[in-house]
């Protein structure tokens, strides 16, 4: 359809029906055989039946069985034909789940993020999806905030921009969107990750010098790439709720960044501005969210109540709406919809596609590259295939390894840990023991009260917790070595997973201090969504590997590593904490005027545990043992028009091929405002045969140096800047070089 024609459209709709254009429903209510607007979620939007058949998209159905059926009755009942959007959370994978986006982001690898991210659209767009609520790209720095698993950057704004550029043209294409791709949609606008107390919907407070200088980069990198939609965040921005805040989507997101896409509300966040205490009600919110610029109101009453009084009172003007209306009309003409209500929803293709053996060998190759190995004493890992392994833990033959936003997973079968361990090296060498319940029945029933589910009761919980560690101990007594599965429960982390205490469940952590007494090398094999404080569990094993939430091909890829098959590359793109009550903590902070030196007492410290973080940001560890030497720069002075050529030599130590994460870090010394102690600006994977060495080479410009003032002015001062090349943020070579 041309633009004059979708212009022509436009003039065509009735104002219910333009209203319509900007409501987001559930979809599950559509494949009802008869849709009954008076019960559930639709009956609280006050949606007649006419109008149900106008609203403009529908969330988190898709399949495209599902997709004809809703698209074909929707269609005989809207007057102008106008085709739905499907919208879905697609945030690690459809069917084919992958390691969640934490761990893809530790992969420090652009190739890997892509093909994540291609992988899990490809699947989802013949399932029907039309947009993609991903990524999320917000920065975050507490590992108590539920949501860390999805954030692709996590700490870094540096990593937030190269990967937010690349998972934006995993699904548009690299150049503009169209009937074969699917939109994306980035969340979630703004500073969603900085939530105080790491509590989920919380508030954020913060200058608008931090917030341009460490949460926005991500943001304006997927804008720039071309992002055709962005939903707005739960929390305050300067006092104000994100989705009723004009200064954040008119002035900063519209007319600053140039964002000419579509806004989306979270779920019933405009409503919720009442509870904020800034919207009278719900009409007043609707008011505030279309005069700040939201376009589509995802599942609250506040536009469906609404809008259209709004519009016949004369409070918006029509020409106002007709610029939402707009932009959603634009976005299904885009994608093809107006041609093929249908988009790629394809059966045939469905089956062809989805969990493939093609896409499950390439699942099981990406996922290795995301699992980081924290500890690996006296090189005891990888295994010898000989050995007489006892594996125990709740997720040693445990399938719940997928993560909370594994939504469309349902049904899929994966292999277990115990599965491919026994498919490594024969059921005679696997000794297997449970071990312990991941959680408590008191922690299970807070999870599933949550849910809205019923609470389980343990029949002799406390004698069957007995029962699995004497059993465990048996097990452990005729092996060789133990292999220990444990970790926080799927549904601990995510969407309203926040946590205070990111231990691992005592449960488990009773389960290891009785294996530790029987003096036997212990290899712990760590589940999360989230940084854990594994401070305890590390000292009691001799390696650690921190797997995440890890998706269908987990415990393959697991096993790869584990036994050598596979050489670990991943590194941290967040801070583990000693303690959770240093959080939150990351390596790109500030000085004070008293840092810590020493024992001494009047300087900025805790009295009961060390400042710094157990395991730094950019670390990981290899089978292989890189050395890094000789670094050297080209010139000791820079001036604006200039380049400084950053050359180090990196050493594979070893007689196992791999490949090291090299970063480079850099410092502003002194300047007119606190600048970090050190900031991620550039970083290369190279791959290193056995005792191979090369000489990387970093580019040093003067957009590296910039920085938002006091003024808020972006740009770099003169004076002396510090350059950091090493392994991770902690261990690093050192130079100095001027700015003039």
């Amino acid at each position: 359809m041309k633009q004059e024609q979708v212009l022509e459209l436009l003039k065509q709709m009735t104002l219910g029906e333009k209203v319509g254009q900007l409501i987001q429903v559930l979809g599950e209510d559509f494949l009802r055989d008869n849709v009954d607007i008076t019960t559930g979620p639709l009956r609280e939007l006050n949606l007649s039946n006419e109008d149900l058949y106008n609203v403009g998209s529908i969330l988190n159905v898709v399949g495209s069985e599902n997709i004809r059926k809703i698209q074909d009755e929707y269609l005989a009942k809207n007057r102008l034909k106008i085709p739905l959007l499907f919208m879905a959370d697609i945030i690690n994978g459809y069917k084919t789940v992958l390691p969640i986006p934490i761990a893809q982001g530790c992969s420090w690898d652009t190739n890997i993020v892509y093909d994540c991210a291609k992988l899990s659209i490809e699947e989802g767009k013949v399932a029907g999806a039309n947009v993609n609520f991903s990524p999320m790209v917000d920065l975050v720095r507490d590992a108590r905030w539920g949501r860390v698993m999805e954030s692709i950057g996590a700490e870094d704004p540096y990593l937030g921009e190269v990967f937010a550029k690349t998972i934006v043209q995993a699904y548009q294409g690299k150049d503009e969107l169209n009937s074969k791709n699917v939109a994306a949609c980035v969340k979630h606008f703004a500073a969603y990750g900085a939530v105080e107390a790491g509590r989920d919907y919380n508030t954020v407070d913060m200058s608008e010098r931090e917030f341009r200088q460490y949460y926005l980069p991500a943001y304006k990198s997927a804008i720039d790439s071309g992002a055709k939609m962005i939903m707005t965040s739960f929390n305050t921005v300067n006092g104000i709720p994100s989705s009723v805040n004009k200064w954040l989507l008119r002035d900063l997101l519209r007319k600053e960044l140039g964002f000419k896409g579509i806004i989306i509300s979270d779920f019933s966040a405009i409503e919720e501005t009442i509870a904020h205490g800034v919207s009278i009600d719900s009409k007043d919110a609707a008011y505030k969210a279309i005069t700040a610029g939201v376009d589509i109101d995802m599942m609250s009453r506040a536009y469906s109540n609404n809008l259209k009084n709004l519009v016949k009172e004369g409070k918006v003007s029509e020409e106002l709406l007709d610029e939402s209306v707009l932009r959603v009309l634009q976005l299904k003409n885009e994608l093809g919809l107006f041609e093929n209500p249908y988009g790629n929803a394809n059966a045939e293709a469905e089956k062809r596609i989805l969990m493939s053996k093609e896409n499950l060998n390439k699942a099981r190759k990406l996922t290795a590259d995301t699992l980081v190995l924290l500890k690996n004493e006296n090189n005891i890992l990888p295994l010898k295939k000989c050995n007489k392994i006892a594996l125990i833990g709740p997720y040693a033959d445990n399938i719940g390894i997928l993560g909370s936003w594994s939504i469309f997973s349902e049904g899929v079968k994966i292999p277990t840990l115990k599965e491919t361990f026994e498919n490594k090296v024969g059921k005679d060498n696997i000794l297997y023991s449970k071990g312990s319940e991941i959680l408590k029945e008191k922690d299970i029933n807070r999870i599933l009260l949550a849910d809205g589910k019923k609470p389980i009761h343990l029949e002799n919980e406390e004698e069957n917790e007995k029962k699995y560690v004497k059993e465990a101990i048996e097990t452990a007594k005729n092996s060789d070595i133990i292999i220990l599965a444990i970790g926080e429960h799927y549904k601990q982390s995510g969407e309203a997973c926040s946590r205070a205490n990111i231990e691992i469940p005592r449960i488990q952590q009773n389960l290891l201090n009785e294996l530790s007494k029987l003096n036997k090398k212990i290899v712990a094999i760590v589940f999360s969504g989230r940084p854990l404080v594994l401070k305890d569990i590390s000292e009691k094993v001799n390696a650690v590997l921190e797997v995440w939430f890890p998706g269908v091909e987990g415990a393959n890829a697991i096993t790869d590593v584990i036994f050598g098959d596979i050489n670990p590359s991943a590194k941290l793109t967040m801070s583990f904490p000693q303690d959770a009550g240093q959080c939150p903590i990351y390596y790109n902070h500030y000085n004070t005027g008293r840092p810590q030196r020493g024992d001494f007492r009047f300087v900025s410290r805790y009295q009961d545990i060390p400042t710094e973080s157990y395991y730094p940001f950019g670390y990981g560890l290899s089978y292989s043992k890189f050395i890094y030497s000789d670094l050297k720069i080209s010139n000791k002075k820079m001036s604006k028009d200039s380049k400084i050529i950053v050359a180090v030599k990196v050493k594979n130590d070893s007689n196992v091929e791999g490949a090291e994460v090299v970063e480079l870090y850099i410092q502003d010394l002194v300047a007119s405002v606190v600048r970090p102690v050190r900031e991620l600006k550039a970083f290369t994977k190279v791959h290193l045969s056995a005792f191979e060495e090369k000489t990387i080479e970093f580019e040093i410009t003067v957009e590296m140096l910039k920085f938002w003032n006091e003024k808020l002015e972006y740009k770099a001062e003169s004076g002396k800047f510090k350059i950091f090349v090493g392994t991770n943020s902690k261990d690093t070579l050192e130079e100095v070089f001027e700015y003039e």
